[in-house]
C-alpha cells in the first residue's frame, strides 16, 4: 500500500466587493459532489452571514448540502470541486449529461468572469422523465428559482427573514452581485422532448492557436447526446417563461434596481416554427412577432412596458442557442447563451468599464447557432429588428460575434445595454454613499458633503468616457439643497438629492432621485427626460 500526501492550496476568504460590477448571481439545479465538504473559507463566509451560528443557523448537514445557501465561487475549478455539474440523469434508467447551471457557470468563467455567487435550489431532474409530464411539474420547478411565480401571495418575500428565502430571494442579501442568471429557466418551461430535428455532427473548429486555460474541463465528445433534442417550449411553455421573466423584473424593480437579469430565450417548439421549413430554423421577424403575441414583449407602438411582460431596462436576453467548444456534453450539443453573455459583460466591466458596449465582441469558442440568425447589413436584414430588443449572436466575416448589446426596454433611452449598466453602477454608488450618512444630522453640512461625493464619483465616469459632454457641467448635475426638499421632508428627517447624468450612448438625460429616511435604507427613483 502506498501512502502519500496531497497538498491543496486554500483560497483566501472572498472579501466583499461593493464597487465591482462584474459579479454574477447564479441560481439553479445541481447536485453536491459526494465526499467533498465545503472548504473552511466558504464556511467562514456563511458564518459571517449568520447561516452557521447566527439567527438563520442551520445544522452541519444542512450547511454541507449547500441547499438554498449563497456560495461564492472564484474559479471554474472551485465550482467543479464542490458540485456534480456533469451528473444530470438523462433518464431514470441511466445515462447522464451536463446540467444547464454547470454549462452556464463554465461559459461564464471561460469568457472572462472572475466571481460568481451560486445558490443551489435542488438536484437536477432527469432530462427524459418516463411516464411523467413536464408541464405538471413546471410550476414547482420555476418556484424553486422564483418563489412568487404565478402567485406572489402564496409565497411572499420577507426581507427580514433570510431563513425563508428561496432562489432569487437570496439576491436581496448579496450586495456584490450585479448580473442575475437563471440557466434552468428555459428547461423548466420546456415541453416534452421530441426527437432532434436532424442528426448533425458538431462543426469542426477552425485550425489555429488559442491561449491555454487551466480553468476549464476537457470537452466531452458524446455523439449520443448530440442526437438528443435541446429543450423547446410550446406556446404554454413560452407564456410561463415570459411570466417568470416578468417576475424577475418585478423583483429587481422593487428590491435590486442595480442588477440586470441576463436570460436566454427558449427555443420554440415545432408548432412555432416557420411553416414550410425543415429543421430548427426560425425567422427573426416572426420570432419577434411571436414574443409579442404571447406577451413576452409589448406591442410595437407601446413605449412603456405593461405589467406581466419581460420588457424592461433590467433585462437582457440572448439568442440563439449555441454550439460551442464545450457544449458537446449537452443535449443536441447546444447551450443557452446566458452564460456566454454574462461572462462577456463581466470581462468587459473589468477591462474597459461596465458602461462600454459589448456589441462587436468576437466569440471564438462559438462554432454554430440554432437557429442560424439571418444576419446582414441594412434595415432590411431579418435579424436587425430582433437585434434591437435582444442580444443576438451571429456569424460575421471574422467569425461568430455578439452583434447587439441591448435591453428589452421599449423606451429607446434605456435600450442600450451599456446605459442600463452605467445607471445601475451609479445607483450602487449613490445608495452606498447615502447609507453611509443616513444617521447624520440633516442640514447644509450633510447636503454639501453628499453633493461633493457624488460629483467626484460622476467626474470619474465622465473622464473615463461614460458620460457625454465637453465639460463636467454638461455631463452631470447634482443638487441637494432646499430646492430638492420641502419643509415637510426636513421635518420628517428626509434627505432628497437629484442627480442628472447624460450617458455617452443615450439620447436623453437620466434623472436619479436619492431619498434618505432617518434610520432607513437609501431608496432611489429613475426617470428619463428629453
Amino acid at each position: 500500500m502506498t501512502i502519500g500526501l496531497v497538498f491543496t492550496t486554500a483560497a483566501p476568504p472572498a472579501p466583499p466587493a461593493p464597487n465591482r460590477t462584474d459579479v454574477a448571481f447564479f441560481a439553479g439545479f445541481v447536485a453536491r459532489r459526494r465526499g467533498v465538504h465545503l472548504p473552511a473559507t466558504v464556511l467562514a463566509e456563511l458564518a459571517a452571514a449568520g447561516w452557521k451560528d447566527g439567527p438563520w443557523r442551520r445544522n452541519e448537514a444542512a450547511l454541507d448540502s449547500a441547499l438554498q445557501l449563497p456560495i461564492t465561487i472564484e474559479s471554474w475549478d472551485a465550482f467543479d470541486a464542490l458540485f456534480a455539474w456533469e451528473a444530470r440523469p438523462l433518464r431514470s434508467s441511466g445515462g447522464r449529461c451536463t446540467t444547464y447551471l454547470g454549462a452556464a457557470v463554465r461559459s461564464f468563467f471561460a469568457n472572462g468572469g472572475r466571481r460568481a455567487i451560486l445558490v443551489r435550489t435542488g438536484d437536477p431532474w432527469p432530462f427524459i422523465e418516463d411516464g411523467k409530464h413536464r408541464a405538471d411539474k413546471r410550476r414547482d420547478r420555476i418556484r424553486a428559482l422564483l418563489p412568487g411565480f404565478a402567485d406572489a401571495a402564496a409565497m411572499p418575500f420577507d426581507p427580514l427573514t433570510p431563513s425563508s428565502w428561496r432562489g432569487l430571494h437570496h439576491l436581496y442579501g448579496i450586495g456584490d452581485a450585479t448580473l442575475v442568471v437563471l440557466p434552468d429557466l428555459p428547461d423548466a418551461c420546456a415541453s416534452e422532448p421530441v426527437p432532434a430535428p436532424a442528426q448533425r455532427d458538431p462543426p469542426t473548429p477552425p485550425e489555429g492557436f488559442v491561449e491555454c486555460s487551466e480553468d476549464e474541463p476537457a470537452p466531452i465528445n458524446d455523439s449520443g447526446l448530440t442526437r438528443l433534442p435541446a429543450p423547446r417550449s410550446d406556446s404554454a411553455g413560452y407564456a410561463a417563461w415570459g411570466l417568470a421573466a416578468a417576475g424577475v423584473r418585478d423583483f429587481l424593480a422593487r428590491h435590486r434596481r442595480d442588477c440586470l437579469f441576463i436570460g436566454a430565450l427558449p427555443l420554440p417548439d415545432r408548432d412555432n416554427r416557420r411553416p414550410g421549413v425543415e429543421g430548427a430554423v426560425y425567422a427573426e421577424s416572426e420570432l419577434l412577432a411571436y414574443l409579442r403575441r404571447v406577451s413576452v414583449l409589448e406591442d410595437e407602438a407601446v413605449r412603456v412596458a405593461p405589467a406581466g411582460t419581460a420588457a424592461s431596462a433590467f433585462i437582457q436576453l440572448g439568442w440563439p442557442w449555441l454550439a460551442t467548444r464545450r457544449s458537446a456534453d449537452l443535449p443536441e450539443g447546444l447551450e443557452p447563451p446566458d452564460g456566454v453573455i454574462s461572462g462577456v459583460i463581466a470581462a468587459s466591466a473589468l477591462a474597459r468599464g461596465t458602461f462600454r458596449s459589448i456589441a462587436g465582441t468576437s466569440l471564438p469558442d462559438v462554432l454554430s447557432g440554432v437557429p442560424v440568425p439571418q444576419w446582414g447589413f441594412g434595415a432590411s436584414s431579418p435579424g436587425v429588428a430582433l437585434a434591437e430588443r435582444v442580444c443576438v449572436i451571429a456569424r460575421e466575416p471574422d467569425g461568430w460575434t455578439l452583434v447587439s448589446d441591448v435591453t428589452t426596454s421599449p423606451d429607446p433611452a434605456w435600450r442600450q445595454g451599456g446605459v442600463s449598466r452605467l445607471v445601475a453602477s451609479v445607483l450602487r454608488a449613490a445608495r452606498r454613499l447615502g447609507e453611509g450618512v443616513v444617521f447624520e444630522p440633516n442640514g447644509p453640512v450633510l447636503w454639501s458633503r453628499l453633493t461633493r461625493s457624488m460629483q467626484e464619483l460622476l467626474a470619474d465616469y465622465w473622464r473615463e468616457g461614460g458620460l457625454r459632454g465637453e465639460t463636467s457641467a454638461e455631463a452631470f448635475d447634482v443638487r441637494c439643497d432646499r430646492s430638492t426638499m420641502s419643509q415637510n421632508d426636513l421635518d420628517a428627517g428626509r434627505l432628497i438629492a437629484h442627480v442628472t447624468v447624460v450617458p455617452a450612448s443615450s439620447i436623453e438625460r437620466i434623472v436619479i432621485v436619492l431619498a434618505l429616511e432617518a434610520g432607513s435604507a437609501a431608496s432611489v427613483q429613475l426617470r428619463a427626460v428629453a
